[in-house]
């Protein structure tokens, strides 16, 4: 692969200025991570704690191993839904290692909204099943959740659906997953544990049903209470829909992590060579690279030497369909293919991206997109 050498002066007037700017639009997306981290109001936090039960990103970090990396997935899903839950909606999800098996974790919280469900977390919940079944990933659900978000119910249903039946397909081709309730589960959010290959209740705490006490009183005039309905030592004893009973919240993370010990093997992946050789250029210089107006043009080759390794790739049809680049590079000392917008999509452009795409298929081989464009040329 051949060396890329930078045209980019981190001294002149246009870096700064880009750089400047820039840390603007930074700070502000820090801010609506800082609001994403932010698991509720103080009064549902205190009343949690004095329950004694964890907050849902400590449930996850108990389950994952002690060294493992936790790559959270869509933290500003919902961001701009007008009526929404707000950034994140009412879900914490990644992946990391839980006992050296990477999974998929899905954390309800519990104290925003009662982790009801919210048209972007439904999506976003889709997407993590998308994501499990393409990757042969399994789910870990940490559950305490009321269900759909009624306001929202005519379009939470329909992805709740899909979220149910891909669940079941997943099983069906051996790809696990793992519940584990440690409250309310009610409504759709009763589906879930029903739905999954293996599920953990907590006893005395966790209560699984479509409707409550109250409910059923009025559909039914019968006086019942919600641990006869749906509670963890019903389900562990009369109803079979839990297959471990938990003692508290932390027996119950290890019965999930014990499980997950003794899932099928599963294939072993690359791991590249070390040591892994880093860009030859510094990643901060990004900042000063991109403009702030997203119509100014750049390089995308002067963003594509700061996050490859060793500022090394090589380029596809480097003389074809300019506005398009294609290349074979390596991050982190994994191949990958880069395919770049750098400038209006021309025809030739398309092709030539389309042709890429076909050779990484062939070579199973990852594609990273890259996009900065305003569009295909019309006419």
């Amino acid at each position: 692969m051949q060396s890329f050498r930078s045209k980019i002066n981190p001294k002149s007037d246009r870096f700064l200025r880009n750089k400047e700017e820039m840390q603007v639009l930074i700070d502000e997306l820090h801010a609506h991570l800082t609001v994403a981290k932010t698991e509720g109001s103080k009064a549902s936090i205190d009343r949690a704690r004095k329950r004694k039960k964890f907050l849902a990103r400590e449930r996850i970090q108990l389950l994952l191993d002690k060294d493992s990396p936790f790559i959270e997935l869509m933290p500003l899903a919902g961001l701009l839904h007008e009526g929404g839950f707000g950034p994140g909606g009412t879900t914490v999800a990644g992946i990391g290692y839980v006992n050296k098996r990477l999974c998929i974790v899905n954390a309800n919280l519990s104290t925003r909204k009662a982790g009801t469900v919210d048209y972007a977390t439904s999506l976003k919940i889709r997407r993590l099943g998308e994501i499990a079944l393409e990757n042969k990933i399994p789910t870990i659900n940490l559950v305490e959740s009321g269900g759909a978000n009624l306001p929202d119910q005519d379009r939470v249903f329909n992805n709740y659906g899909a979220t149910f039946r891909e669940m079941s397909l997943r099983s069906k081709q051996g790809i696990p997953t793992i519940s584990v309730v440690f409250g309310n589960a009610t409504a759709g959010g009763a589906y879930v544990p029903g739905m999954s290959d293996y599920t953990i209740m907590q006893k005395d705490a966790a209560k699984v049903f479509l409707a409550g006490p109250p409910l059923v009183k009025m559909a039914t005039n019968e006086d019942t209470n919600a641990e006869e309905l749906g509670g963890a030592t019903m389900h562990s004893h009369i109803s079979g829909v839990a297959d471990f009973l938990a003692e508290d919240e932390m027996d119950a993370i290890n019965i999930a992590r014990n499980l997950v010990k003794n899932l099928k093997p599963h294939t072993p992946h690359f791991e590249p060579p070390k040591p892994i050789v880093p860009p030859r250029y510094k990643q901060d210089e990004l900042l000063g690279i991109l403009s702030a107006n997203l119509k100014k043009p750049i390089d995308v080759r002067e963003v594509i030497a700061r996050i490859v390794d060793g500022s090394e790739f090589t380029e596809f049809k480097e003389n074809y369909g300019i506005t398009m680049v294609c290349c074979w590079t390596k991050i982190a000392g994994y191949a990958v293919g880069i395919i770049a917008s750098n400038g209006v999509i021309f025809a030739e452009s398309a092709q030539k991206a389309t042709q890429f795409i076909q050779l990484a298929n062939k070579s199973n081989l990852p594609l990273l997109f890259m996009h900065n464009t305003t569009g295909f040329m019309v006419g």
